[in-house]
């Protein structure tokens, strides 16, 4: 990471902490700006009850800040997620997975009340695809999905060097043609042996926080 994008994805972890509610639990997403909301948070860490994350990274992280980590089924609903992007449009659509936690992103952020993304102004695009799409799979359906995946004129490349917190395989797709973000991750989410897409275009992102050379942009 060059220094100025750490820049920019710093300016963009300490806004978000302006969403954060005292005594409230909160989502925490994984990646390298998340990081930086971690750290940004771990300070102030008594204005939170304690946080349900999204990854084994993050929870190692979160309980290093002294920050407690509780199940989401303990909780129920929480106000507000904080997490990354490998991209996103000014819909607030997002592709999320290059650091392969997207099921329980996806699941933690479908329980937020609101959804805050955090990113560099890098992340912003018109369109999402340029960014390899991530699908995790269950390890036996990996060469089902990837074919299935020829006719929607996607290259699907196994991750192999990578085993999901929940056990499974990540495929990263290249070549997608994504005009229709809802429209695809629904049916990508069909396939047989498809356990979540990244795409969060179903439940987008709420607010999205781009850290810039001029500071920050609140989409």
């Amino acid at each position: 990471m060059s220094s100025e994008s750490e820049a920019q994805k710093r300016l963009a972890a300490q806004a978000a902490l302006d969403y954060v509610q005292d005594g409230a639990v909160i989502g925490v997403g994984s990646g390298s700006t998340v990081n930086l909301f971690i750290e940004a948070l771990i300070p102030c860490r008594d204005r939170v009850r304690g946080a349900v994350s999204s990854s084994n990274a993050s929870t190692q992280r979160l309980i290093a800040g002294g920050i407690a980590v509780l199940d989401l089924n303990d909780v129920g609903d929480i106000g507000v997620y904080v997490d990354g992007a490998d991209e996103a449009t000014r819909e607030r659509h997002l592709i999320k997975g290059g650091g392969a936690a997207l099921t329980r992103e996806k699941i933690v952020a479908a329980a937020a009340a609101r959804f805050v993304c955090i990113a560099d102004a890098s992340k912003l695009v018109k369109r999402l695809g340029t960014f390899p799409l991530p699908i995790e799979v269950i390890p036996m359906a990996r060469s089902l999905v990837a074919r299935r995946l020829l006719s929607y004129g996607g290259r699907a490349v196994w991750r192999e060097a990578v085993v999901t917190d929940n056990g499974n395989h990540i495929l990263d797709v290249h070549g997608l043609t994504i005009d229709d973000p809802p429209a695809l991750e629904r049916e990508l989410n069909q396939l047989a042996g498809v356990v979540t897409v990244g795409l969060f275009a179903h439940r987008p992102a709420d607010v999205l926080i781009l850290g810039s050379s001029g500071g920050i942009q609140v989409v």
